[in-house]
């Protein structure tokens, strides 16, 4: 049987921590950021983790599960 194959767009947007958890970055970051403000811009930077419903999809496309 063959490799199981990754989503390669999952594999550069997702990062799986050591407990478990899956990394994301934050969306909203990409252009016409002059009207947000530094607070928001500043919050946005962090790393998040993903939803607890989303856990199970995000693993299959990274061929976690």
């Amino acid at each position: 049987m063959p490799k199981m194959k990754s989503n390669s767009g999952a594999l550069k947007r997702f990062k799986v921590k050591k407990n478990g958890s899956i990394k994301r970055g934050s969306a909203f970051r990409s252009h016409i950021l002059t009207k947000m403000t530094t607070k928001r811009k500043r919050n946005l930077r962090k790393p998040q983790t993903i939803a607890a419903v989303d856990v199970a999809r995000v693993k299959r496309m990274l061929n976690q599960a």
